[in-house]
């Protein structure tokens, strides 16, 4: 297996979990770009948004979203898919950023 998030999801490399259940995790970013920075990610395997297909997995994903804000204690926070390289994605595996923590502006 070389995606690193499905390695991640399977226990085989260490990460700071922040929350799990049958299909998500939800890690610490490694770089964080604000105080509370967590990846909710899919445990099957699917390479981007463009790739989610069962609403279930979907559903899960938006929870985790609710969960990780809530047990972070964010009232506001953002939640960015980036979803293919012209956009940002680096790793192929589809995840959910959540940042919150500070004051985080407008993108526009």
């Amino acid at each position: 297996m070389s995606c690193i998030f499905c390695r991640i999801a399977a226990g085989e490399i260490p990460s700071q979990k922040v929350l799990e259940n049958e299909q998500v995790v939800a890690i610490r970013d490694r770089a964080p770009q604000a105080p509370v920075h967590v990846l909710v990610m899919p445990k099957k395997h699917m390479a981007s948004l463009a790739e989610l297909e069962d609403p279930a997995i979907a559903a899960a994903l938006l929870k985790g979203v609710k969960d990780v804000a809530a047990k972070e204690g964010l009232k506001e926070f953002r939640t960015i898919a980036n979803t293919g390289a012209g956009a940002g994605q680096t790793v192929f595996h589809l995840h959910l950023h959540v940042l919150g923590g500070r004051d985080l502006g407008s993108l526009g």
